[in-house]
């Protein structure tokens, strides 16, 4: 499923804040005031060190939590309105994404399949060219509890895909890969993104997608504190993405010291 037209962002954060309670009773300002885009076929990666902001922002664009003002919207409808449209339209991978240990890699995308009103043909149609796609053909049929991490992440995907959906919201996907399963994971991504997905992907390693994404989000401290082209932000003297980083997150930590 495609957004209507190339214009319009798939994937909105607008003027999103999110703050918890802890339990010696302080507010944690975890999100402050964020808003970015992604459009269709683009890879936007969020930058960040931990406790910047990340997991919670993405974590609230899956509906798996609650904002507590702004808004998140997937392919134009607000996902605390309407959470079944966005859970539609939007697949979630995270690094902690677990897959029953019981249950093949098959039987986990027929089920999930089924979850999102496949079914028939097409469903199984889908199976195959998911496990075919994600290099899953020689563990199919294995409990996923004897796979190991990088076929068990590659399965997460699968489930996340399984629906086709126009959005995809990745936190820190490589994680529990090797250096050829994230190379082989990042050029899937980079397939899905030429057929006009739109993609947010978090990842601490920087040098795995400065050369896919099309943009980057910096954020620090709960807030965006760059964000652009990797062009524009390593600047006319060129150098690499991580120094960057470095220097669009420097006056924010030089603020809060």
């Amino acid at each position: 499923m495609q957004a209507e037209s190339a214009n319009l962002p798939v994937i909105e954060v607008i003027n999103l804040v999110k703050h918890y309670r802890a339990s010696d009773g302080l507010v944690v300002h975890a999100v402050r005031d964020v808003s970015f885009a992604v459009l269709p076929g683009e890879m936007v990666g969020l930058l960040g060190a931990n406790g910047a902001g990340k997991t919670t922002t993405l974590r609230v664009l899956a509906t798996l939590l609650q904002p507590t003002s702004g808004a998140a919207r997937v392919v134009g409808r607000d996902v605390q309105r309407d959470p079944v449209h966005a859970r539609r339209q939007l697949g979630y991978v995270s690094a902690t994404t677990g897959v029953p240990d019981r249950l093949t890699p098959t039987e986990i995308l027929r089920s999930f399949g089924r979850l999102h009103g496949l079914k028939g043909d097409l469903l199984a149609a889908r199976v195959v060219q998911l496990i075919d796609i994600l290099d899953l053909s020689s563990c199919a049929h294995r409990p996923a509890g004897r796979l190991s991490s990088g076929q068990r992440q590659r399965v997460s995907l699968g489930r996340a895909l399984v629906h086709d959906p126009p959005a995809l919201v990745l936190d820190e996907p490589t994680n529990a890969l090797d250096v050829l399963g994230s190379r082989e994971l990042l050029a899937f991504l980079s397939t899905l993104r030429s057929a006009g997905r739109a993609i947010l992907l978090s990842t601490h390693r920087l040098h795995e997608i400065e050369h896919r994404c099309q943009r980057f989000v910096v954020m620090h401290g709960g807030r965006v504190v760059a964000e652009g082209t990797r062009e524009a932000l390593v600047g006319p003297g060129g150098g690499e993405l991580e120094e960057a980083f470095f220097r669009a997150i420097a006056p924010a930590r030089t603020a809060a010291s």
